[in-house]
């Protein structure tokens, strides 16, 4: 019964740089494979190259008391000078867990994102169906949230002087996948299509609305962190390529899908400060990406 339960849904936070420096925006760049969903104040990311506070992930009906109240978390954790002055235009996006949960109940409140906010650490993560992941379906199996990490070494031979030594720096590059998609039938491991073997079809199509008459209508946010110094067109690069990553395990980002990704870079400190006239930049080439 509408505002009576069950309650099956919750809020992810997602602070860049960490509670010391939420004042140094990141450079960020984001990209929309299917936008049936939402991710707001991409426009600004877009815009500016900077990505200047946290990524909050909730459900779909949530995304309005999720912005208004990580509004108010700045607010509270950090104004922008001595006068409390602060504008903000947060990144809060959302997929569906109407399946699971009283979407329509409203349950979540500014409390919860607030806790959300404020217990965001690094390290090792909770995974599963938790936060936002909560009331996830992928596959027509339980859904939530998910990582992935890799460790890459970037490396340059000499550029063809022998009297010159191999330079190699090593960085790291994670993605923080909130899943809310597709058909069993889709599913792939290994290339192996392993979910045509699995008999069942249990919501018609993962995650999607009773109204969607069984049409594809599952929906991905991802986040992509790396500490490799991109630029804003290069991180814009990198968000594109969740899209073969999903496309490997065999979801077909349908009519009906929100997939939404941004990718930032915890690299270059201060980029941002206003009291520099110039700023020195560092820069990985793109053939080295």
């Amino acid at each position: 019964e509408t505002g009576k339960g069950p309650v099956r849904t919750g809020v992810t936070a997602i602070i860049p740089r960490g509670h010391d420096s939420l004042n140094d925006p990141v450079y960020a760049g984001c990209f929309s494979l299917n936008g049936n969903g939402e991710m707001t104040g991409t426009a600004w990311v877009e815009e500016s190259g900077f990505l200047e506070g946290p990524i909050v992930i909730t459900n779909t009906h949530s995304v309005g008391v999720a912005r208004d109240a990580v509004i108010a978390w700045r607010i509270k954790h950090g104004a922008a000078d001595t006068t409390g002055y602060w504008w903000s235009l947060p990144v809060v996006a959302e997929t569906w867990d109407g399946w699971l949960n009283d979407i329509n109940g409203f349950h979540i409140k500014p409390e919860d994102i607030f806790h959300a906010l404020d217990t965001a650490h690094g390290g090792t993560i909770e995974e599963g169906s938790v936060g936002g992941g909560t009331g996830m379906i992928c596959y027509e199996f339980k859904g939530g949230n998910g990582t992935a990490s890799r460790v890459v070494s970037v490396a340059v031979a000499g550029g063809g002087d022998p009297g010159r030594q191999k330079t190699s720096r090593t960085y790291t590059i994670g993605v923080f996948l909130q899943a809310n998609f597709g058909r069993r039938s889709q599913l792939m491991i290994a290339g192996v299509p392993v979910g045509k073997e699995i008999p069942g079809e249990v919501y018609k199509s993962a995650s999607a609305e009773p109204s969607s008459g069984g049409e594809e209508s599952g929906s991905c946010i991802a986040v992509v962190a790396t500490d490799a110094p991109l630029l804003p067109n290069q991180l814009k690069r990198l968000a594109r390529r969740v899209s073969l990553g999903l496309a490997r395990t065999g979801t077909i980002s349908g009519n009906g899908s929100g997939d939404l990704f941004v990718a930032f870079s915890t690299a270059n400190p201060s980029a941002a400060d206003p009291n520099q006239v110039t700023h020195s930049i560092e820069t990985i080439p793109n053939d080295l990406m």
